[in-house]
């Protein structure tokens, strides 16, 4: 994977703060703990439901999409993990699915 796909400060920023948001404890949090679990392992994590961009501020929104716009302008799979977040990943596990 090339480094300057990884190297990409706006995907960078947006996801240190959905990270951020998501290990936080408000009713976004869920919502945005759900976008990150579905990008890493729906199967496993579940899925992200669409109706749950309703329930975010703005911002929050726009961090998402440009995630979104990331993955689809590259080919291949690319996760948090390649970002170096997957202990952060792994943190929101335990956080909203492991109960």
């Amino acid at each position: 994977m090339p480094v300057e796909i990884l190297a990409d400060p706006e995907v960078k920023a947006a996801l240190d703060r959905l990270i951020d948001i998501a290990r936080s404890d408000t009713g976004q949090s869920a919502r945005v703990a759900n976008f990150l679990l579905a990008w890493w392992n729906g199967d496993d994590w579940g899925h992200f439901p669409i109706a749950d961009l309703f329930g975010v501020d703005r911002p929050i929104a726009a961090d998402m999409a440009t995630i979104f716009a990331f993955l689809g302008q590259h080919p291949g799979a690319i996760y948090a993990d390649a970002f170096g977040y997957r202990d952060a990943m792994a943190d929101l596990v335990e956080v909203w699915r492991v109960t």
